[in-house]
């Protein structure tokens, strides 16, 4: 037994103390209390048993972001019906592969979504459900469909008396046992599905808990069949009395801004991404100005103006925001700098879906810029490196919140780990002698020059992102030389009114200036343009194996 408690005692606590509070919702939509929330949970309970579904078999979700998502997930997990998160983004043809890989017996989805899904590529299926409605779209046979159709009947029957706080029981006498798979890729060749255990969870529920104090109310923007969403967006706040606050569709700027001045949300869970588009659409133009660059420079002055910045983010933000948690990615120096400067209460962990997701985390106000924190103590950190403080290694880890391996998959399960246990991340990084980690890239996309030095592309094109009119960019190696593919900032150049002579500059201009901030061996040859923006995994990582 572990030393902290099962995640769902947490939640059963919860659902007990805070009944009549909201619990799921989706902004514009559906609304439940924890009491709603848990009447709910009880009634699937009662059809799954009634339909024979055992302990272990897997029920799949594969629908948009919303309370009734959340309230299917909590359903088929408390059930110990093994949950398949599948992301909303993944096609519906990835998505008939993946439930028909993971044996899932039932689906929970958008009826839209299952129009376009192929039932003869899962015949493992017995039962699909609206995640709208909870009606029946499909069963395998007159009798399923029946027996789901009798699920309030069920309920009635079971509970005359009416059904209260004190009912609620979930199973927590399975810490080893499999709670959730998680593809990460909607690829049909050799899929990973992770799988994760109810310890897994627990590890990092109660981590969060001790470490990330929990507030009222928290908006969801993240895909929530990706670990980093689901458990710091959803679980570990939930398992508190959180009120979650979902944004069903893609979020644009107007609707974020709306959501969060209405809900007014304790943290923001976030990508480094949206931070660093709001730094350079809302912040640097403010400060790039002649006469705010004269002021900054005077001592008082340059304060008052700092303070109005972050003010008017905060204020941007609810107002009751008590941190800003970034993690997939590392952070833009030049933004960092100013969240810096300005005091802003943001912090970059780091976690990968095999670690449940966390393996690093600090708070705000200790956090080291341009880190992703210390690891988290349900784990385990090392850097294979001979001189872990200064040559970067790969990242390893063990612990209770990491992965049992791959499902169906024994070759990547065994690919995954070192000989004594550590989970290999494909990171590559350093440890200060703090126990800071400071990750240097990917494994798979450093560049090793012609004279044997290493170059991390994050770094370089930390640096090109930072030139005027760049929005994003991926640093390659072709035959020995190191070409920056960028993708300009279409809105910039067209505020600028900048003439096609202008914008054909821009590619050499970049480079020289990017190159006097890099030493000789990692300077850039070349700077192309690209006319689309970058293809993104759903955490918003741009998928550089895509680009040459």
């Amino acid at each position: 037994m572990a030393n902290y408690p099962h995640y769902l005692e947490r939640l059963q606590n919860a659902t007990r103390k805070y009944w009549d509070k909201s619990a799921l919702n989706s902004i514009g939509g559906d609304s439940f209390t924890y009491g709603q929330m848990a009447t709910q949970i009880e009634k699937f309970h009662l059809v799954f048993g009634k339909l024979g579904f055992k302990k272990g078999e897997k029920i799949a979700l594969y629908a948009r972001n919303g309370a009734r998502w959340g309230m299917s997930y909590m359903a088929v997990n408390t059930y110990e019906t093994v949950i398949v998160p599948l992301l909303a983004d993944f096609t519906p043809d990835s998505a008939s592969f993946l439930v028909n890989h993971s044996e899932s017996v039932a689906l929970f989805t958008n009826e839209d979504k299952f129009a376009r899904m192929d039932l003869a590529k899962m015949p493992q299926l017995r039962l699909v459900i609206d995640i709208d409605s909870w009606k029946c779209l499909w069963a395998k046979d007159a009798e399923t469909k029946e027996t789901y159709d009798t699920m309030d009947d069920l309920f009635e029957a079971k509970w005359q008396d009416g059904y209260g706080p004190s009912d609620v029981v979930f199973p927590t006498d399975n810490w080893d046992d499999l709670s959730t798979i998680s593809y990460t890729s909607g690829s049909t060749g050799d899929p990973k599905g992770v799988m994760l255990t109810y310890r897994n969870f627990s590890a990092n529920v109660d981590y969060s808990q001790r470490n990330v104090p929990a507030g009222e109310r928290m908006v969801s923007m993240l895909p929530m069949a990706h670990m980093y969403g689901l458990v710091i967006e959803f679980i570990y706040p939930l398992c508190n009395g959180t009120a979650i606050y979902w944004l069903g569709k893609a979020p644009t700027p107007a609707t974020l801004l709306k959501a969060f001045a209405d809900v007014k949300p304790y943290q923001l869970i976030t990508v480094p991404l949206v931070m660093e588009k709001i730094y350079k659409s809302k912040v640097k133009p403010t400060l790039d100005k002649p006469l705010v660059k004269v002021l900054l420079h005077i001592p008082g002055i340059n304060n008052i103006i700092y303070k109005k910045v972050k003010d008017g983010l905060m204020a941007a933000f609810g107002g009751e925001c008590e941190r800003f948690i970034m993690g997939g990615a590392a952070l833009n120096p030049e933004a960092e700098k100013l969240f810096r400067r300005i005091k802003l209460p943001y912090l970059v962990g780091y976690g990968m879906t095999e670690a449940c997701p966390l393996l690093a985390y600090e708070r705000w106000d200790k956090y080291v810029p341009g880190s992703c924190g210390k690891a988290v103590d349900c784990a385990t950190v090392r850097i294979d490196s001979e001189d872990p403080q200064h040559i970067a290694g790969e990242i390893q880890a063990k612990g209770e919140n990491i992965t049992i391996g791959y499902f169906k998959n024994p070759e990547a399960s065994a690919n995954a780990f070192t000989e004594d246990g550590y989970l290999r991340t494909g990171d590559l990084g350093i440890i200060d002698k703090d126990g800071n980690i400071f990750i240097k890239g990917r494994s798979k996309s450093m560049i090793l020059t012609a004279n044997g030095q290493n170059v991390y592309p994050e770094e370089l094109e930390a640096i090109i992102n930072n030139q005027p009119y760049v929005a994003e960019s991926v640093v390659v190696d072709r035959a020995g030389k190191i070409v920056g593919l960028v993708y300009l900032d279409a809105e910039a150049i067209k505020r600028d009114k900048l003439d096609n002579e202008t914008v054909s500059d821009i590619p050499e201009k970049v480079r020289t200036a990017a190159n006097r901030q890099l030493p000789a061996y990692s300077q850039i040859a070349k700077i192309e343009t690209v006319l689309t923006p970058f293809e993104k995994t759903p955490k918003m990582s741009i998928k550089r194996f895509l680009y040459k």
